[in-house]
């Protein structure tokens, strides 16, 4: 008699399980037809709204809002989100846990080919206690970037602003780039790095290598220790050896003063104009001329260090 039952339990099981396959594979067929070339898991829970391109992947337990729109050959990887009115460009991967964008006014918009590493939080609201709930916000990313696991990257903190990330940045782990915050290319940003609101970092096509950086009410202005220290990066971006290390010297000249040194900032920078040999290289004057720039109006000048004697 127990046999009997157990036999009967059994078959029960076998049947449940084969029907499940079954529903599940006629709804990832299903679930595939809406998004042409593509798949999307039945475990997925895709909004008949959004705008989905051809050949797109999305895996189980994500989720795709109604005013989303994910570019061709986009791959989003099981548990990642995408949400409020994000525009997602294409051949973009987001990986597992990722969150894009917030059900927030404004709007966050990602170019084409980026990586989205796991559990990076981009798009969402920032954390400036004077953004009005119900404001628009916005953030604004560019093509190529790997952006990597835990990073958060906020929307702007007002409508007239945005957040902005050019192309071709590696940020790496858990960095935090805040609302209103300006970001150039070609940009190399270690673990851990965090931007505070509005700040602007210029680096561009690696002509100047200059960061300017909000800092406390203040910009720090200076030349990235790798480049300056090693020159590795510099000569490989077509910068002459003369060139490395003229700017290697006028940044010490200017940054990094004698103990016994008496002069001030402006000082050391009026005497670095005065070396022709020095403020004719094209790199150098161009830190010359970020340098001035920062103390116009409107700008908040520079951040000072202690080590600094001005």
């Amino acid at each position: 008699m127990a046999a009997a039952a157990a036999t009967a339990v059994s078959r029960a099981v076998r049947r449940l399980v084969v029907s499940s396959r079954c529903l599940h594979a006629s709804a990832s067929e299903g679930a595939a037809r809406e998004a042409p070339g593509g798949f999307v898991h039945p475990a997925a829970i895709v909004h008949p709204d959004a705008v989905i391109g051809q050949g797109v992947s999305i895996g189980p337990f994500c989720t795709v809002g109604a005013s989303a729109r994910i570019g061709d050959a986009c791959q989003l990887h099981a548990g990642s989100h995408v949400m409020g009115d994000t525009e997602l460009g294409e051949g973009c991967v987001v990986l597992t846990g990722a969150i894009l964008g917030a059900d927030i006014p404004g709007k966050t918009i990602i170019g084409e080919n980026n990586v989205i590493g796991h559990h990076a939080v981009v798009g969402v609201k920032c954390q400036d206690l004077k953004y009005k709930s119900g404001d628009e916000c916005f953030l604004h990313i560019g093509n190529n970037n790997d952006i990597r696991e835990y990073c958060s990257i906020h929307r702007s903190s007002k409508c007239s602003d945005c957040t902005v990330i050019g192309d071709n940045n590696l940020i790496m782990g858990s960095c935090h780039i805040a609302h209103d915050c300006r970001i150039g290319k070609n940009n190399i940003f270690a673990n851990n790095t965090i931007f505070a609101g509005h700040i602007v970092v210029e680096v561009g096509d690696y002509s100047t290598m200059i960061i300017f950086i909000h800092f406390l009410g203040r910009e720090l202005i200076y030349v990235l220790m790798e480049f300056i220290v090693s020159g590795l990066r510099l000569r490989r971006n077509g910068f002459s050896d003369p060139e490395v290390r003229r700017l290697r010297k006028a940044y010490r000249k200017v940054f990094m003063p004698t103990i016994d040194s008496q002069s001030n900032f402006e000082d050391r920078l009026a005497e670095l104009e005065r070396e022709i040999e020095l403020s004719e290289t094209p790199p150098v004057s161009n830190m010359v001329e970020s340098i001035r720039m920062s103390f116009n109006e409107g700008r908040r000048g520079i951040c000072k260090f202690r080590s600094w004697n001005s």
